[in-house]
């Protein structure tokens, strides 16, 4: 299947979030979003792409995938990968990365040509403010992925 890249705003791609992901909640901010159109002109997949959420990690020159999802359609996935990164690459951005948890496998990722940077123990923490975090998203271990765009 051929797919066609489309910019789509945040409130579109969040509404497919709230629709398809199967343990994350739309996201508040974003530094761009774009879908995967099928053949059929359907919506398939969306990249939600923001800052990173680690507070250490230099948000100038790194982009985050904050929330990838598809309707599973077949490549999808590794086509938004792919797409991402190049869009990164063109407004200037170092590095894109994105997490994933450790049950998942990764093989949009590795076939987007992202490699697995590092890995997390997962767990709850406080904001820097000491106010909780949500509850309502998965804590497990994650494997952050990478891709150098420079």
């Amino acid at each position: 299947m051929h797919f066609r890249l489309a910019h789509t705003e945040l409130a579109e791609a969040n509404a497919f979030v709230s629709r398809y992901h199967r343990h994350h909640k739309p996201v508040i901010g974003h530094r761009f979003s774009i879908g995967a159109i099928t053949d059929a002109g359907n919506l398939c997949d969306v990249a939600i792409v923001g800052r990173p959420v680690a507070r250490k990690v230099d948000y100038r020159t790194t982009l985050e995938v904050t929330r990838l999802c598809t309707d599973g359609t077949p490549n999808a996935c590794s086509f938004l990968y792919a797409s991402a990164a190049h869009a990164g690459k063109a407004l200037g951005y170092a590095v894109i990365q994105t997490y994933i948890l450790e049950s998942e496998d990764g093989a949009s990722l590795r076939a987007a040509g992202w490699k697995v940077a590092a890995k997390s123990r997962g767990g709850q923490w406080s904001h820097t403010d000491g106010s909780p975090r949500r509850k309502d998203q998965p804590t497990d271990p994650k494997i952050r992925y990478e891709k150098t765009l420079s």
